[in-house]
């Protein structure tokens, strides 16, 4: 894109408020040229029949799912071996709440 210059990126800059050194103001502006260049050879194609896209990818907004199996829980001591602390086979974890305190 012709338009775009180090004038433009440091006005970019300015209204983003951020800070560049020289090095990473010249790759941010071949980035960003780079990027402008795409979008310009993208509106040299001709779109004029085309319906919009509401979804990019029509075969994802199904629910993709598999089918249930019949397994065998994780057996618990395995699970339990794993918890830092455990009572009467269960994970303790620290109390949330305290007594007598209200939320």
């Amino acid at each position: 894109m012709a338009n775009f210059d180090h004038q433009s990126l440091e006005h970019l800059k300015k209204l983003c408020r951020i800070q560049c050194s020289e090095e990473e103001t010249q790759d941010i502006q071949a980035s960003l040229s780079q990027v402008l260049d795409y979008i310009e050879q993208l509106n040299e194609v001709n779109t004029d029949n085309t319906a919009p896209c509401r979804y990019v990818l029509r075969g994802m907004l199904r629910n993709q799912m598999r089918e249930d199996e019949i397994k065998d829980p994780f057996p618990r001591d395995q699970f339990l071996a794993n918890a830092p602390d455990q009572v009467g086979g269960m994970v303790k974890v620290p109390p949330i709440l305290k007594p007598g305190s209200s939320q």
